[in-house]
């Protein structure tokens, strides 16, 4: 897939505030200390289209992006980090709730992971929702630069138990290194010209 053009669209922290438009959408969910913004940035090939920082919790709205004109890319605000205020954790998944039950165009999730931790609630929450409504998932294992390949394999069968996916089916990245880059483009390629939106 050729990136021709990717262009930030507009943050939303209610849902009456998101796009409405049939373009076919890709999100992405994840921790809030997953390293999501910076997979984004590695697999767009733009070096500050997301904000990045070193205090987790940065996105707090669901922010969209549009690419090629023709895809749509959604960030979700990061959940589960211990050290943001409990009223804002709280907020938090209320929203991302609201964004899966009532997005008719989403048509692939990416669920990032740091490969270093095994998910828990959280991650199988959302995972559930997304299944749920019927919306493809594909478990991506971040940061798995900072992993021997023997600690990546015992990461790797750790985690797709936890999750109850299997091992095959999990895909590993890396930011710095761009592992995985073209495999991620790949499947939104795939995804998106499977249909246009409700």
């Amino acid at each position: 897939m050729k990136i021709r053009e990717v262009h930030f669209l507009k943050s939303c922290s209610a849902v009456s505030q998101f796009p409405r438009y049939r373009h076919p959408e890709i999100a992405f969910f994840g921790r809030s200390n997953v390293g999501k913004s910076s997979l984004i940035n590695m697999i767009m090939k733009k070096q500050r289209l997301v904000k990045t920082g070193s205090m987790p919790g940065v996105t707090k709205t669901v922010n969209f992006f549009l690419l090629n004109d023709s895809i749509s890319l959604a960030d979700l605000p990061g959940f589960g980090y211990a050290k943001l205020p409990h009223a804002m954790r709280k907020a938090f998944l209320p929203l991302i709730k609201k964004y899966i039950e009532g997005r008719g165009n989403l048509r692939l999730a990416f669920l990032l992971i740091d490969v270093r931790r095994v998910p828990d609630d959280a991650e199988l929450e959302i995972l559930s929702l997304l299944t749920g409504r019927g919306v493809p998932v594909a478990v991506t294992l971040t940061k798995c630069d900072k992993l021997s390949r023997n600690q990546r394999a015992r990461s790797v069968a750790a985690i797709a138990d936890a999750l109850g996916v299997p091992r095959d089916a999990i895909f590993m990245s890396s930011a710095k290194s761009e592992e995985g880059r073209k495999e991620l483009l790949g499947l939104i390629e795939e995804h998106a010209s499977a249909g246009t939106g409700d």
